[in-house]
């Protein structure tokens, strides 16, 4: 079988979840099938990469990852089966199937009718994105949720497409990777102490990062937050983020923050997990949220938001605790959280018994190895025999 993967990310430009996912399961199906992988940038050695056209280098974003796709769509031939991942993509995969007469799978990390505050980000451009995932999913050949709950999101907000062709396949971890490593000098680097809370992710409205800081202030204990939070979509969530920071340092005191701007490294990563008391992921909304298995695979407990895929991943009470989240109710959120945060900060043994419980979890449901099996099955359904 002859696979061609399309991409915004690719090594070593990996900022998110979808990007993790591609890498990982291009790992895994490159030992079951020749995978082409086309990805937005400069050429790599493992994938052809495709830059923006000078014509459209000063136009909306939008515009731009539109003509990159269709430079992809024009050498995506010669497979069996076009793989799609966001809307970035999902236009190359769209018109480089119908241009070749290959079918092409969709897998839905998100949906753009979910994230509304991305206008912020892309402004008239969202309504292209919203415009461009739409199209693609009422014509794609299979759409691979990345679990039930995106599953059900796609059926409710693209009603017209037919469910038989939308199928679950989690999100898996490398448990080989993502393992206990700790690592003092690493804590050291970076002024950190313990026990702390750390956060991973973009500076995102979707990923609720100005939700936890407030509720760091209405914390009890003296832990410490880490963030690992660097571009933000605008200036507008950048600054909100700002200002939340300065309110926390300025009730808790300097150093009850350690906000780390860049780009963490694998390397300084998997010890930052490893150390943390307890990993905070307060998404307002979250398809799957792998960095909750990344958390548990490095056996750390998890206090996380009530939403979307999160409660697939995060058993309650055994490998972490969920906490609910409602738009209309933001400071009870708050509150909620700040409590589970204490409540497991205050007791942690019970903590430490989550982190190993979240660390088997990750190793027995979500290796890669059967979730690229699955994929090759949803291939199965859509190539002509």
């Amino acid at each position: 079988m002859r696979i061609g993967m399309l991409t915004r990310e690719w090594p070593p430009e990996i900022y998110g979840g979808a990007g993790i996912h591609v890498e990982q399961l291009v790992s895994h199906l490159r030992r079951l099938a020749d995978v082409r992988v086309y990805c937005v940038g400069r050429d790599r050695d493992t994938a052809r990469g495709f830059t923006v056209p000078s014509d459209l280098e000063t136009t909306n974003s939008a515009l731009q990852y539109i003509g990159i796709d269709l430079l992809m769509a024009q050498e995506a031939a010669g497979v069996d089966v076009l793989h799609s991942h966001t809307w970035y993509t999902n236009f190359a995969g769209q018109a480089g199937g119908l241009l070749h007469d290959i079918p092409h799978v969709i897998t839905a990390h998100s949906l753009e009718p979910k994230r509304p505050w991305k206008a912020e980000q892309l402004g008239g451009g969202y309504r292209v994105s919203s415009w461009i995932e739409a199209a693609t999913y009422r014509s794609a050949d299979a759409i691979i949720a990345v679990s039930e709950a995106m599953r059900t999101d796609v059926l409710a907000v693209y009603p017209e497409v037919n469910p038989d062709r939308v199928h679950v396949v989690h999100n898996g971890i490398d448990t080989d990777i993502f393992r206990p490593t700790p690592d003092e000098a690493v804590l050291q680097r970076y002024n950190i102490t313990e026990p702390y809370v750390l956060f991973v992710g973009r500076i995102t409205r979707q990923k609720g990062i100005t939700h936890l800081i407030d509720a760091m202030r209405r914390l009890t204990s003296d832990a410490q937050l880490v963030l690992c939070a660097s571009a933000p979509d605008s200036e507008e969530i950048g600054r909100e983020t700002q200002e939340a920071v300065d309110a926390l340092r300025a009730d808790r005191g300097p150093n009850s923050v350690v906000w780390i701007h860049d780009h963490v490294a694998r390397a300084e990563l998997l010890p930052l997990l490893t150390g943390a008391a307890i990993f905070a992921c307060p998404s307002i909304y979250e398809p799957l949220g792998i960095v909750n298995l990344e958390a548990m695979a490095c056996e750390t407990a998890v206090v996380a938001s009530n939403v979307g895929g999160i409660p697939e991943v995060v058993a309650d009470g055994v490998t972490g605790l969920l906490v609910p989240y409602d738009a209309a109710e933001p400071q009870a959120f708050h509150i909620a959280f700040a409590d589970t945060l204490d409540a497991m900060l205050n007791d942690p043994q019970r903590t430490r018994s989550m982190g190993a419980a979240g660390r088997a979890r990750a190793v027995s449901d979500f290796s890669w190895s059967a979730i690229a099996d699955q994929t090759i099955s949803v291939y199965d359904t859509v190539i002509a025999p």
